[in-house]
Order: structure tokens, then C-alpha cells, then sequence
């Protein structure tokens, strides 16, 4: 039997942040410029010229507070150079909420069955999550000050050590873990009072469900979160809670900050193959998870 997460609307009251600046086609733009550095797996030129890409447009939001935590994995027989990249909106409100997504992508489409050794694009599993945060700090940056310092946080290595995502059977992320372990060094006093992670988010149609690991250890968010989407764009929210998800938000809940995951995992026959282009992915979609997220940043 399936399981529905209960909502009740009209969704909790918010500030009044005006939802209509989150721009999808700009979003649209951001998806586009990544798809250009293909192949953008880990030790790749492309990774670099990502996190080059992602550093230059938090600039020109304005976001002066942008760091880099640079570190090598060595668990694989060549050491990887990794980074996750943090910009901190309003860094001295003492109240942070992370807002989370991965810019990493596979190495190859190795589900793609006539060409599995051809480069992943990642137009939706890695491009868009980047695209949402990047637009999301424009908007924010135009905006009045939310209640609540914000940290976007944009993690490495998300497809695992051999950059194979499901397909290398000892997957598991490294950036956001290696982040935990070192979380004083951003939150010396207090942890971040929540977080929300994004994968996946730009599929034309998409149909966002629960996760269900999101749904235990953080149900009073998820629950909201999906009531002011459900008010924002109906068809892009379901209440119904889909399968226990592993991904960045994963480390974070370890650590103890209440975190979900936001992801249209349904996409297939595309999913890490060379089809995860440009194409499949939409405006609209994008800016029902931005303007959800915008509403989400300012309640109170």
C-alpha cells in the first residue's frame, strides 16, 4: 500500500519575497553553459572549468563570501583532488540553513546501451542541481535579507570514488561526508538549524515525491516544503512517498542537521546515459522547485 505524506493547506505563512524573480530560463542558461565542459567527472578538465563557472557567477550575484574546502580522497589507486565550494549569504546570522546540490558527474554513460563508454552529459543528474543554486543566489541577492543565513553549498564527489554513480557497486559519496567531519570549521558555535539537498530537478513534467529517509529525519520540513510546492505548481508535487534515497543529504542527517532531498528520481530510459541532454530538461519544472525553495528560505 502506498504511503502519502498528509498535507494540509493553505501552506504556513511566509514572508513577502517576490517568487516571480526566479528566472527558469536563466536556470535554462546556467544547465547549457555546464553541458559545454563535458566530460565534468573528477580529474577531468572539465571539473575545473565547472568550478571556475560556479565561483565567476556567485560572483556576479555578489556573494563575497565564497570558499573553497580543497582536500584529496585517497581510496582509489590514483588520488583525487576534490572541492566543495560554500558561499554564504548573510554570513553573520548565527541561525544557517544549507542549501545543498552536487556538480560533480559520472565519467561515462555506462548505462547507455549502444555506447556506454561515451561521455555523460548530466544535463538533469549533476547540471541542474548547480543551475537551481546559481539562480537561486541571483534571486537571493536581489532580494531583502531572509530570516536565516544561507549556505549554499555545492558538493564534489557526489558520484562516488570511481565517478560511476550505481554503477560501481561500493558507491558512496565523498564530498558531503568529508564535510561533516569537518563541520566546526564552518559552524564553531552551533550547527545549521536544517538543510535541504537537490538532484535531479529539471525534467520536463517533473513529479516530485518524498524520499522516504527524508520523511524520518525530517518530517515537520519535508511536509512544508511540499505544502508551499503543492501551492506553487500542484502538478509538480505528489504527497506520495517514494523509496528510501542515498545522496548528499545522507552525511548531513548523520551529523545531526535535519535534512531532505529533493529529486525526481523517475527518469528513465535517460538516467546515466548519453540522453541526459539539454532537451530533456524544462524552465518550468525548474522554477516550480526555485520559487518553492524561495518561499521556503523566507518563512520565519
Amino acid at each position: 500500500m502506498a504511503v502519502a505524506l498528509v498535507l494540509s493547506l493553505p501552506p504556513p505563512a511566509h514572508a513577502d519575497v517576490d517568487v516571480s524573480l526566479w528566472d527558469g530560463s536563466r536556470a535554462m542558461a546556467h544547465i547549457e553553459a555546464q553541458l559545454r565542459f563535458t566530460p565534468r567527472s573528477m580529474d577531468m578538465p572539465g571539473h575545473q572549468r565547472t568550478i571556475d563557472y560556479i565561483k565567476a557567477e556567485l560572483a556576479k550575484s555578489g556573494l563575497t563570501s565564497v570558499t573553497t574546502q580543497d582536500f584529496v580522497y585517497r581510496g582509489t589507486s590514483k588520488p583525487l583532488a576534490l572541492f566543495n565550494i560554500i558561499a554564504r549569504l548573510n554570513p553573520e546570522n548565527p541561525r544557517r540553513v544549507i542549501v545543498a546540490t552536487h556538480y560533480d558527474s559520472i565519467i561515462r554513460a555506462y548505462r547507455d546501451a549502444r555506447n556506454p563508454h561515451a561521455a555523460m552529459p548530466g544535463a538533469n543528474n549533476s547540471a541542474s542541481g548547480v543551475a537551481l543554486l546559481l539562480e537561486t543566489a541571483r534571486v537571493l541577492s536581489a532580494s531583502p535579507q531572509p530570516p536565516v543565513g544561507i549556505d549554499l553549498i555545492f558538493f564534489d564527489g557526489e558520484e562516488g570514488p570511481k565517478s560511476l554513480g550505481a554503477g560501481d557497486p561500493d558507491w558512496h559519496p565523498i564530498g558531503s561526508p568529508h564535510f561533516v567531519e569537518h563541520l566546526n570549521d564552518y559552524y564553531p558555535n552551533r550547527k545549521p538549524d536544517k538543510s535541504v539537498d537537490f538532484d535531479m530537478v529539471c525534467k520536463k513534467d517533473i513529479l516530485l515525491m518524498p524520499e522516504a529517509s527524508s520523511v524520518k529525519a525530517a518530517p515537520a520540513e519535508v511536509k512544508t516544503f511540499w505544502e508551499l510546492g503543492a501551492a506553487i505548481a500542484p502538478k509538480a508535487f505528489s504527497s506520495k512517498i517514494t523509496y528510501p534515497i542515498s545522496d548528499d543529504h545522507t552525511a548531513l542527517n548523520e551529523a545531526g542537521i535535519s535534512s531532505f532531498l529533493v529529486i525526481d528520481f523517475e527518469y528513465e530510459p535517460y538516467f546515466n546515459t548519453s540522453q541526459d541532454t539539454f532537451d530533456k530538461c524544462s524552465a518550468e519544472s525548474l522554477e516550480a522547485v526555485g520559487r518553492t525553495l524561495l518561499r521556503y528560505l523566507y518563512l520565519p
